[in-house]
């Protein structure tokens, strides 16, 4: 049975997170995040950016950052192995919190084929409002979808109900 905890990055987790993106996307196309990138994540926006851990193995992260009152959730990956385990309700939880009483608005960007992340990002609240073409480049189009203040509220007690919201020491923990 594995244990799971969810925390804010820290300077130390870079090396960690640049090895999980190398394993995840460092043979897909558009590749890995920039170093420079995830280590403004690692040591400015810990408040707002996560790792999850399967004992004391990183496993996971969600990248996000907030200007005025708005959150940017760029990135939410898990190992293969991981996907469909607690790791990724911990890491949601875990970033919910960190914003639903300080933004007003949440973006998302994501592939259209990415299913899972589309899913995810409705049940959250958000609704598809545009598709951008070329993204990252030539033929790289992605889906931008948001949830805003009245959905946040209008969803409340469902993130209640889901432990997102629960009242919970600021390290999230799960066996499973």
């Amino acid at each position: 049975m594995a244990h799971y905890r969810a925390r804010g990055l820290t300077p130390s987790d870079f090396p960690a997170l640049m090895r999980l993106e190398q394993t995840l996307f460092g043979d897909e196309a558009g590749g890995v995040l920039g170093a420079y990138y995830v280590r403004l994540c690692c040591d400015f926006f810990g408040s707002t950016c996560f790792v999850v851990l399967a004992g004391e193995e990183p496993v996971g992260y969600l990248l996000s950052f907030v200007r005025d009152r708005e959150a940017y959730c760029t990135t939410l990956a898990i190992l293969p192995q991981y996907q469909g385990t607690r790791a990724v309700a911990l890491l949601v939880r875990a970033f919910v919190r960190s914003i639903i009483d300080r933004c007003d608005a949440c973006w998302f960007t994501v592939e259209p084929g990415n299913g899972a992340a589309r899913a995810l990002h409705r049940a959250l609240g958000a609704r598809e409002v545009e598709v951008r073409k070329d993204f990252y480049g030539p033929g790289d189009d992605r889906i931008v979808s948001r949830i805003d203040r009245e959905a946040f509220e209008r969803l409340r007690a469902k993130y209640e109900r889901l432990g997102l919201l629960a009242e919970e020491a600021p390290t999230m923990a799960c066996v499973a």
